[in-house]
């Protein structure tokens, strides 16, 4: 599957910054994270905008029942049965990771989740695993509209 292969590759890359370009659990949950986040939101908006013919608002009201950080918390909790061993882990490093900021209008526990969560799409995005990323995201909708 190309679709996810947005920037993802660059030839220019050095040596160094190749080696940690291939190997996703080298970078820090942050970073998972803020790839994460980023593909995740993607795959929400495409949802929505391909599914639901409604106005921007409307639209923008969808895409909070998937990415506020208590519906994250929520998923991922609910998805943990059918990950990896390795798939948990990164959800645990994403969790346990040092929190710079605080979160505004959350709860500390469910914005916790919330970054496991998108650490491990940025993990699955970074290792090329479109399929399990959809696989993913497939569950998700299952569970957000049962």
């Amino acid at each position: 599957m190309d679709k996810f292969n947005i920037l993802n590759k660059d030839d220019n890359l050095k040596d160094s910054q190749t080696k940690k370009h291939n190997k996703p659990e080298l970078h820090s949950p942050a970073q998972l994270a803020f790839a994460g986040d980023a593909v995740y939101e993607m795959l929400v908006r495409a949802y929505i905008v391909k599914n639901f013919d409604y106005n921007v608002n409307v639209m923008h009201k969808e895409a909070i029942k998937f990415v506020k950080a208590a519906s994250q918390a929520k998923l991922i909790k609910a998805l943990d049965t059918i990950l990896t061993e390795d798939e948990r882990k990164i959800v645990k490093r994403g969790r346990n990771a040092k929190i710079t900021s605080a979160p505004k209008n959350q709860e500390m526990i469910d914005y916790r989740y919330a970054t496991g969560f998108e650490s491990l799409f940025g993990y699955l995005y970074l290792k090329n695993e479109e399929e399990r990323i959809l696989y993913l995201f497939d569950e998700i909708l299952k569970i957000i509209y049962k």
